[in-house]
């Protein structure tokens, strides 16, 4: 098994929008919002000095994770998705230290997420690297949980 953890190349955005829509439609279903940036992740994601990541696994991608620049030195977590055949092998766990120290090397001061209550083992993996819930205001309908670290 060779995991490896890279930065959002040409020809990613298949693989971007395909976890992130196995794990949305799974347990949700797409927004507005999700539409917009699995089909345009350079535009508005990496254009305004964002970050994606890309795990891949002996060569296939089986994971992402997103960082989306706001204000105030902040970033937000975004479109952590890892492949379901590939869960509970410690992917979403090593693309979680790859995001934290991709920020911590472009100056975040902080980092921002929402997510939802039934994603218990992604809470979890959120709050062993120390991020902590706070008030919630999302723009998805679906995000009641929000977490800052």
């Amino acid at each position: 098994m060779a995991l490896s953890i890279r930065a959002f190349a040409p020809g990613d955005e298949q693989a971007f929008r395909e976890l992130n829509e196995a794990w949305i439609t799974r347990y949700f279903e797409m927004e507005a919002p999700d539409v917009a940036i699995l089909n345009d992740p350079k535009g508005l994601i990496l254009d305004p000095v964002g970050h994606v990541l890309i795990a891949e696994l002996d060569g296939a991608s089986v994971g992402t994770c997103a960082l989306v620049a706001m204000p105030k030195d902040t970033f937000e977590v975004v479109k952590m998705a890892v492949a379901e055949s590939q869960r509970g092998k410690g992917i979403g766990r090593e693309l979680m230290a790859a995001v934290v120290e991709t920020a911590r090397r472009v100056g975040a001061k902080r980092l921002h997420l929402e997510t939802n209550s039934v994603l218990e083992p992604a809470i979890r993996l959120y709050e062993s690297f120390g991020f902590v819930r706070v008030a919630a205001n999302s723009e998805f309908r679906r995000a009641d949980v929000a977490m800052e670290l």
